[in-house]
Protein backbone atom coordinates (compact mmCIF):
# COMPACT_ATOMS: atom_id res chain seq x y z
CA UNK A 1 0.00 0.00 0.00
CA UNK A 2 3.11 2.57 0.67
CA UNK A 3 4.73 2.15 -2.71
CA UNK A 4 1.06 2.16 -4.23
CA UNK A 5 0.72 5.65 -2.61
CA UNK A 6 4.49 6.61 -2.96
CA UNK A 7 4.08 6.41 -6.41
CA UNK A 8 0.96 8.08 -6.77
CA UNK A 9 2.63 10.79 -5.48
CA UNK A 10 5.49 10.81 -7.31
CA UNK A 11 3.33 10.51 -10.76
CA UNK A 12 1.33 13.72 -9.04
CA UNK A 13 4.72 15.57 -8.54
CA UNK A 14 5.73 14.70 -12.04
CA UNK A 15 2.80 16.07 -13.56
CA UNK A 16 2.76 19.32 -11.70
CA UNK A 17 6.37 19.78 -12.59
CA UNK A 18 5.57 19.08 -16.27
CA UNK A 19 2.20 21.50 -16.13
CA UNK A 20 5.01 24.40 -15.00
CA UNK A 21 7.36 23.60 -17.39
CA UNK A 22 5.05 23.98 -20.12
CA UNK A 23 3.24 27.26 -18.98
CA UNK A 24 6.64 28.53 -18.64
CA UNK A 25 7.74 28.03 -22.04
CA UNK A 26 4.26 28.58 -23.42
CA UNK A 27 2.68 31.96 -24.67
CA UNK A 28 -0.51 33.50 -23.05
CA UNK A 29 -2.92 32.26 -25.60
CA UNK A 30 -4.46 36.16 -25.69
CA UNK A 31 -4.92 36.15 -29.13
CA UNK A 32 -6.31 39.66 -30.81
CA UNK A 33 -8.34 40.19 -34.11
CA UNK A 34 -7.60 43.66 -35.95
CA UNK A 35 -10.47 45.39 -38.41
CA UNK A 36 -9.07 46.02 -41.68
CA UNK A 37 -12.21 47.42 -42.49
CA UNK A 38 -14.74 45.96 -45.33
CA UNK A 39 -14.85 43.05 -42.67
CA UNK A 40 -11.57 41.99 -43.42
CA UNK A 41 -9.84 41.00 -39.58
CA UNK A 42 -5.88 40.22 -39.31
CA UNK A 43 -5.72 37.47 -36.01
CA UNK A 44 -2.66 37.39 -34.09
CA UNK A 45 -0.99 35.67 -31.06
CA UNK A 46 0.88 36.97 -27.83
CA UNK A 47 3.99 35.61 -27.91
CA UNK A 48 5.42 35.79 -24.26
CA UNK A 49 9.29 36.33 -23.55
CA UNK A 50 11.52 33.45 -22.88
CA UNK A 51 14.79 31.87 -24.09
CA UNK A 52 15.74 29.63 -27.22
CA UNK A 53 18.74 28.02 -29.02
CA UNK A 54 18.80 29.75 -32.33
CA UNK A 55 20.42 28.08 -35.37
CA UNK A 56 21.25 24.42 -36.21
CA UNK A 57 23.74 22.31 -34.58
CA UNK A 58 26.48 20.93 -36.98
CA UNK A 59 24.89 17.26 -37.32
CA UNK A 60 21.46 18.02 -38.14
CA UNK A 61 20.37 16.23 -41.21
CA UNK A 62 19.81 18.65 -43.91
CA UNK A 63 21.92 21.67 -42.67
CA UNK A 64 23.23 24.13 -44.88
CA UNK A 65 26.18 26.51 -45.45
CA UNK A 66 23.86 29.90 -44.60
CA UNK A 67 22.31 28.22 -41.26
CA UNK A 68 23.56 29.91 -38.40
CA UNK A 69 25.41 27.98 -35.75
CA UNK A 70 23.24 27.55 -32.41
CA UNK A 71 23.60 30.21 -30.02
CA UNK A 72 21.25 31.55 -26.72
CA UNK A 73 18.68 33.94 -27.90
CA UNK A 74 16.92 35.58 -24.93
CA UNK A 75 13.54 37.62 -26.19
CA UNK A 76 12.91 40.03 -23.35
CA UNK A 77 10.01 41.82 -24.41
CA UNK A 78 6.07 39.94 -25.36
CA UNK A 79 5.37 40.81 -29.18
CA UNK A 80 2.48 39.32 -31.20
CA UNK A 81 2.77 37.69 -34.29
CA UNK A 82 0.36 37.18 -37.12
CA UNK A 83 -1.66 33.34 -36.68
CA UNK A 84 -1.33 33.37 -40.16
CA UNK A 85 0.63 34.38 -43.41
CA UNK A 86 -0.72 38.06 -44.39
CA UNK A 87 -3.61 36.50 -47.23
CA UNK A 88 -4.40 38.24 -50.60
CA UNK A 89 -7.72 39.60 -48.93
CA UNK A 90 -5.77 41.54 -45.82
CA UNK A 91 -2.98 42.91 -48.22
CA UNK A 92 -5.59 44.38 -50.60
CA UNK A 93 -7.16 45.82 -47.73
CA UNK A 94 -4.73 47.58 -46.99
CA UNK A 95 -3.07 48.04 -49.85
CA UNK A 96 -5.90 47.96 -52.77
CA UNK A 97 -4.27 45.92 -54.77
CA UNK A 98 -3.21 42.17 -55.40
CA UNK A 99 0.01 41.19 -56.67
CA UNK A 100 0.13 37.80 -56.02
CA UNK A 101 0.71 35.57 -59.05
CA UNK A 102 -1.16 32.21 -57.24
CA UNK A 103 -4.83 33.93 -57.12
CA UNK A 104 -7.12 33.10 -53.58
CA UNK A 105 -8.61 35.17 -51.15
CA UNK A 106 -7.11 33.52 -48.37
CA UNK A 107 -3.89 32.36 -50.29
CA UNK A 108 -0.54 33.61 -48.81
CA UNK A 109 0.36 37.08 -50.52
CA UNK A 110 3.21 37.25 -52.66
CA UNK A 111 5.07 38.48 -54.93
CA UNK A 112 6.11 40.86 -52.31
CA UNK A 113 9.66 42.23 -51.81
CA UNK A 114 10.62 43.63 -48.56
CA UNK A 115 10.70 47.02 -49.68
CA UNK A 116 6.46 46.17 -50.55
CA UNK A 117 6.31 44.93 -47.09
CA UNK A 118 7.64 47.80 -45.33
CA UNK A 119 4.93 50.10 -47.37
CA UNK A 120 2.30 47.34 -46.62
CA UNK A 121 3.75 47.90 -42.62
CA UNK A 122 3.89 52.04 -43.26
CA UNK A 123 0.05 51.88 -44.27
CA UNK A 124 -1.06 49.14 -41.63
CA UNK A 125 -0.08 51.73 -39.08
CA UNK A 126 -1.66 54.65 -39.89
CA UNK A 127 -4.98 52.59 -40.32
CA UNK A 128 -4.91 50.64 -37.29
CA UNK A 129 -5.44 52.47 -33.91
CA UNK A 130 -2.35 52.44 -32.09
CA UNK A 131 -0.18 50.88 -34.79
CA UNK A 132 3.18 49.11 -33.36
CA UNK A 133 3.41 47.12 -36.61
CA UNK A 134 6.31 45.80 -37.71
CA UNK A 135 8.80 42.46 -39.39
CA UNK A 136 9.52 39.93 -36.75
CA UNK A 137 13.59 39.91 -36.42
CA UNK A 138 14.65 36.76 -37.04
CA UNK A 139 15.45 36.03 -33.08
CA UNK A 140 11.52 36.45 -32.78
CA UNK A 141 10.93 34.65 -35.83
CA UNK A 142 12.23 31.63 -35.18
CA UNK A 143 11.38 31.48 -30.94
CA UNK A 144 7.52 31.97 -32.46
CA UNK A 145 8.40 29.20 -35.12
CA UNK A 146 9.69 26.71 -32.66
CA UNK A 147 7.33 27.22 -29.60
CA UNK A 148 9.50 25.81 -27.48
CA UNK A 149 10.42 23.08 -29.68
CA UNK A 150 14.13 21.93 -29.66
CA UNK A 151 13.72 19.50 -33.24
CA UNK A 152 14.91 20.55 -36.21
CA UNK A 153 11.04 21.10 -37.19
CA UNK A 154 8.87 22.37 -34.65
CA UNK A 155 6.42 18.81 -35.08
CA UNK A 156 9.83 17.07 -34.58
CA UNK A 157 12.63 15.57 -36.28
CA UNK A 158 10.86 13.85 -38.89
CA UNK A 159 14.35 12.25 -40.25
CA UNK A 160 12.19 11.12 -43.58
CA UNK A 161 10.12 13.91 -43.77
CA UNK A 162 7.10 12.01 -43.19
CA UNK A 163 4.92 14.21 -40.46
CA UNK A 164 5.34 17.60 -42.65
CA UNK A 165 2.70 16.28 -45.03
CA UNK A 166 0.18 17.48 -41.97
CA UNK A 167 2.01 20.43 -41.09
CA UNK A 168 3.29 22.42 -44.15
CA UNK A 169 2.62 22.99 -47.91
CA UNK A 170 6.17 22.02 -49.63
CA UNK A 171 8.18 20.40 -52.29
CA UNK A 172 7.21 21.56 -56.14
CA UNK A 173 6.11 18.38 -57.57
CA UNK A 174 7.27 15.63 -54.48
CA UNK A 175 5.88 17.11 -52.21
CA UNK A 176 1.64 18.15 -51.78
CA UNK A 177 1.60 21.96 -53.26
CA UNK A 178 0.83 20.62 -57.35
CA UNK A 179 3.26 23.58 -57.64
CA UNK A 180 1.11 26.67 -56.11
CA UNK A 181 0.39 28.24 -53.05
CA UNK A 182 -2.84 27.23 -51.15
CA UNK A 183 -5.19 28.70 -48.42
CA UNK A 184 -3.47 29.37 -45.11
CA UNK A 185 -4.53 27.64 -41.67
CA UNK A 186 -5.06 24.36 -43.47
CA UNK A 187 -2.43 22.69 -41.94
CA UNK A 188 -1.71 22.23 -38.65
CA UNK A 189 -0.54 24.80 -36.38
CA UNK A 190 2.52 24.82 -34.58
CA UNK A 191 2.49 24.76 -30.49
CA UNK A 192 1.71 28.17 -30.18
CA UNK A 193 -1.05 28.28 -32.60
CA UNK A 194 1.24 29.54 -35.85
CA UNK A 195 0.18 28.28 -38.98
CA UNK A 196 1.97 27.43 -41.78
CA UNK A 197 4.75 29.22 -40.41
CA UNK A 198 6.79 26.37 -42.73
CA UNK A 199 6.13 26.02 -45.49
CA UNK A 200 3.27 27.56 -47.96
CA UNK A 201 5.65 31.07 -48.68
CA UNK A 202 9.01 32.39 -47.17
CA UNK A 203 8.45 35.08 -44.66
CA UNK A 204 10.53 38.27 -45.03
CA UNK A 205 12.17 39.35 -41.74
CA UNK A 206 13.49 42.32 -40.77
CA UNK A 207 17.15 41.85 -40.56
CA UNK A 208 19.98 42.53 -42.73
CA UNK A 209 21.99 39.13 -43.73
CA UNK A 210 25.38 38.76 -42.40
CA UNK A 211 27.32 34.91 -42.19
CA UNK A 212 29.56 36.89 -38.81
CA UNK A 213 26.43 39.05 -37.23
CA UNK A 214 25.21 35.93 -34.48
CA UNK A 215 28.82 34.99 -33.92
CA UNK A 216 29.41 37.42 -31.65
CA UNK A 217 25.68 39.03 -31.28
CA UNK A 218 23.98 40.14 -28.34
CA UNK A 219 21.98 37.33 -26.10
CA UNK A 220 18.83 40.05 -25.66
CA UNK A 221 16.99 40.50 -28.48
CA UNK A 222 19.53 40.77 -31.57
CA UNK A 223 18.21 43.34 -34.53
CA UNK A 224 20.73 41.59 -36.53
CA UNK A 225 23.54 44.11 -38.32
CA UNK A 226 23.18 47.69 -39.32
CA UNK A 227 23.11 47.43 -42.44
CA UNK A 228 24.20 44.95 -45.63
CA UNK A 229 23.23 43.64 -49.19
CA UNK A 230 20.72 41.16 -48.64
CA UNK A 231 17.53 40.84 -45.98
CA UNK A 232 16.79 37.56 -44.80
CA UNK A 233 14.03 35.23 -45.78
CA UNK A 234 12.77 32.28 -43.25
CA UNK A 235 10.17 29.27 -43.48
CA UNK A 236 10.38 27.69 -46.66
CA UNK A 237 7.64 27.81 -49.43
CA UNK A 238 5.76 25.38 -51.44
CA UNK A 239 8.46 25.26 -54.00
CA UNK A 240 11.19 23.82 -51.43
CA UNK A 241 11.69 19.76 -50.79
CA UNK A 242 10.63 19.43 -46.98
CA UNK A 243 14.68 19.76 -45.12
CA UNK A 244 14.50 23.37 -46.72
CA UNK A 245 11.40 24.06 -44.30
CA UNK A 246 13.22 23.50 -41.20
CA UNK A 247 13.16 26.22 -38.30
CA UNK A 248 16.37 27.20 -38.75
CA UNK A 249 16.56 27.61 -42.44
CA UNK A 250 17.48 31.27 -44.23
CA UNK A 251 17.81 32.52 -47.20
CA UNK A 252 19.86 36.14 -48.29
CA UNK A 253 17.46 38.03 -51.16
CA UNK A 254 17.95 41.47 -51.94
CA UNK A 255 15.35 43.50 -50.71
CA UNK A 256 13.48 44.81 -54.15
CA UNK A 257 13.33 40.85 -55.44
CA UNK A 258 9.64 40.10 -56.15
CA UNK A 259 8.67 36.30 -56.23
CA UNK A 260 6.20 34.29 -56.05
CA UNK A 261 7.42 31.97 -53.36
CA UNK A 262 7.79 35.03 -50.79
CA UNK A 263 5.64 36.65 -48.24
CA UNK A 264 4.90 38.08 -44.94
CA UNK A 265 4.02 37.15 -41.81
CA UNK A 266 3.55 40.70 -39.45
CA UNK A 267 4.54 41.11 -35.74
CA UNK A 268 3.52 44.08 -33.56
CA UNK A 269 4.54 45.48 -30.09
CA UNK A 270 1.70 44.84 -27.65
Amino acid sequence: MKKKISLILGLALLLVVSLAIEQQSAPTGKEISIDLGKGVKMEMVLIQPGEFMMGSPSTEKGRGWIDEAQHRVRITKSFYIGKYEVTQQQWKAVMGDNPSHFRGTNNPVEKVSYNDCQEFIARLNGKVPGGGFKLPTEAEWEYAARAGITTRFYWGDDPNCIEIENYAWYGWDKGNTRKKTHPVGTKKPNLWGLYDISGNVWEWCSDWYSEKYYNNSPVNDPQGPGSGKYKVKRGGGWHVIGMYCRSAVRLKIPPGLKGNSGGIRCARTP
